[in-house]
């Protein structure tokens, strides 16, 4: 059965701060010369009063998604304190379990209108989690004949005093939200494939680095040899917003080509945790450069450790 992915929309911390700003601040670890020497500019941060969840409700109400019509919500935290909003100081009063379980997919769904909408939360998948999402919407809707639309969204922003640098990425908080269904627009979701190293979850940035390299090569083959292609078959591929550095190593170990790789937003967005594939495949699609039959491979390294890789084609 196919299944498809249609109104991408994203929201991000709402102050922009250039990488000046923010070696200012004492948020990164690399001098700030070095971050924009491999591709970052701008990123975006919350404000004290902003939440994952209200990055979250940016995101959905920008999509254009028909609240009353969602079967399912996957909602996808990368840090789990994003995956509660709790209220510690009355359950340290008290004791009481529930006030540490109050969940933000239970807020968007009671929020935004979807009534019928069961809620699935998805938080061990690090920045992958949107793929992760992606699959498992997917496999609900074969499994699951009464489902035709299921809302994938992740959102996430950094804690107070947090460093803005991963890996030797410059992030931005941020949300994303996309619609998985069986309504023919957007993206065929053909595939996703999906690599865990648990024992790399300690792993130090330059560890973390240095396996980009192999799982990632690794990633992308096992997909394509999945799928019965060859990275000639893709028209476009479109990565996490990666330190160009990186980039350049891996799109030459793949055979990559630089009118195949597409991923535009790094500059002013840089790392947007796990809505990255989401953001650039919107842009994608308002370029006027993809045309129906285009095979797009996109996919996101992670924290746990774990690569994701989706594979589409254009309707």
């Amino acid at each position: 059965m196919d299944t498809y992915i249609n109104h991408m929309a994203s929201a991000l911390g709402s102050r922009q701060q250039s990488l000046d700003d923010a070696g200012s601040l004492g948020q990164l670890m690399s001098p700030a010369e070095a971050l924009r020497d491999s591709g970052f500019f701008t990123h975006h941060v919350c404000p004290d009063d902003e939440t994952a969840l209200d990055l979250a409700l940016a995101a959905f109400n920008a999509s254009g998604i028909d609240a009353p019509s969602v079967d399912a919500i996957i909602y996808s935290t990368c840090l789990p304190q994003n995956g509660s909003e709790s209220d510690m100081p009355l359950f340290e009063e008290t004791g009481d379990v529930k006030h540490v379980m109050r969940f933000p997919a239970s807020d968007l769904q009671s929020t935004c209108g979807m009534r019928d909408a069961i809620v699935i939360g998805l938080n061990q998948q690090a920045c992958t989690g949107m793929l992760g999402a992606l699959r498992l919407a997917r496999c609900m809707l074969i499994a699951e004949s009464t489902f035709d639309n299921i809302l994938c969204i992740t959102a996430d922003r950094f804690p107070r005093g947090a460093k803005y640098e991963q890996a030797y990425n410059l992030i931005s908080d941020g949300a994303a939200a996309c619609l998985v269904s069986r309504e023919q627009q957007g993206y065929r979701l053909l595939d996703v494939h999906h690599i865990t190293n648990g024992a790399m979850v300690t792993a130090s940035d330059d560890e973390t680095v240095g396996s980009y390299f192999n799982y990632s090569g690794r990633l992308v083959d096992e997909t394509l040899q999945r799928n019965d292609l060859s990275l000639a078959d893709v028209r476009w591929v479109v990565p996490q917003n990666t330190n160009k550095k990186a980039w350049q190593i891996l799109s030459k170990l793949l055979g990559i080509t630089e009118e195949q790789a597409f991923f535009p937003s790094i500059d002013s967005a840089g790392h947007v945790i796990s809505a990255d594939n989401i953001i650039n495949l919107s842009a994608l699609q308002s370029s006027g450069k993809l045309q129906s039959g285009d095979k797009v491979l996109t996919f996101m390294a992670g924290f746990g450790s774990n690569w994701q890789c989706a594979l589409l084609e254009a309707v």
